[in-house]
């Protein structure tokens, strides 16, 4: 059998794993979709139907008055922009400082930091940090729910470990045209760092996006609350099991964090190349 051949076969036999392992994950996704496009006389169907027989849309404004989503989507995308953008600023700043400056205790600090990695922080800082709020008063408002995870120790790490792979000859020729390290952050490597930093603002967006525990604890008023709470009052809303409904709701949260992976997806798939290049 010739080189080429093989190597087409294996191809061939790669995909069809591939995409067989994409259907068996994308199959609740599949699922919702379709439940959300049925009446409920055809949600309990039996046998269940893949495919609905009629495109039923019913479901999808019941959803959005039920649990007042559209507040819902309004507080998570707050909470996630306010977050993300915290997130990259710390993270930037704090990365180009360990990447590119010398202070004393750098190593240890860094040490200190990245052992943060391993703390289970939603379990071990949730009482210390409820009473942290509660003192400031910030209890069941935006800056409870944004202030303390607007800096990441991941976005420093990742942050630091990009900018090493940068040549040090391009700080010394931009220090020889006489910029300055805020003119060398902003001017070059920020520009050559733009798909790190898309994947970056991707994770931290869906992590932001996607969190119940905390919102659940520091949120009092149904008007304060996120919409990955929302779907659990929807849930238990609909005492009848109304799962048309309640798969409307969770793709009205789904879609907003799969509207901005389709939107950055090019450059997330750049900063995936180009770490496994450089790792």
């Amino acid at each position: 059998m010739k080189m080429s051949t093989k190597r087409r076969i294996n191809t061939i036999v790669s995909e069809i794993i591939l995409i067989f392992v994409s259907f068996i994950v994308m199959m609740p996704v599949i699922l919702a979709i379709t439940m959300s496009l049925q009446t409920p006389t055809e949600v309990f169907s039996f046998p269940p139907k893949l495919f609905p027989s009629s495109f039923y849309l019913g479901n999808f404004p019941k959803a959005l008055k039920t649990v007042n989503m559209g507040r819902l989507l309004l507080n998570s995308t707050i909470v996630a922009v306010m977050i993300t953008l915290g997130k990259m600023f710390t993270g930037v700043f704090a990365g180009y400082a360990f990447a590119n400056f010398r202070f004393r205790f750098k190593g240890i600090l860094f040490a200190i930091l990245f052992a943060t990695l391993f703390l289970p922080a939603e379990t071990v800082m949730i009482l210390p940090l409820f009473l942290i709020m509660k003192k400031f008063g910030w209890i069941n408002t935006y800056w409870a729910l944004t202030i303390p995870f607007m800096a990441s120790a991941t976005n420093t790490f990742l942050m630091r470990q990009h900018l090493l792979t940068i040549p040090k000859d391009l700080e010394d020729a931009a220090r020889i045209d006489g910029a300055g390290p805020m003119v060398y952050l902003w001017k070059i490597l920020i520009p050559l760092s733009l798909p790190m930093l898309a994947g970056m603002s991707l994770v931290n967006f869906v992590y932001a996006w996607n969190m119940y525990l905390w919102p659940l604890i520091a949120t009092m008023s149904d008007e304060m609350k996120t919409v990955q709470i929302g779907v659990k009052m929807l849930i238990d809303a609909e005492s009848a099991n109304n799962w048309g409904v309640i798969m409307a709701g969770t793709l009205i949260a789904l879609a907003p964090t799969l509207v901005l992976f389709f939107a950055v997806q090019n450059l997330f798939v750049k900063s995936l190349v180009r770490a496994g290049i450089k790792g």
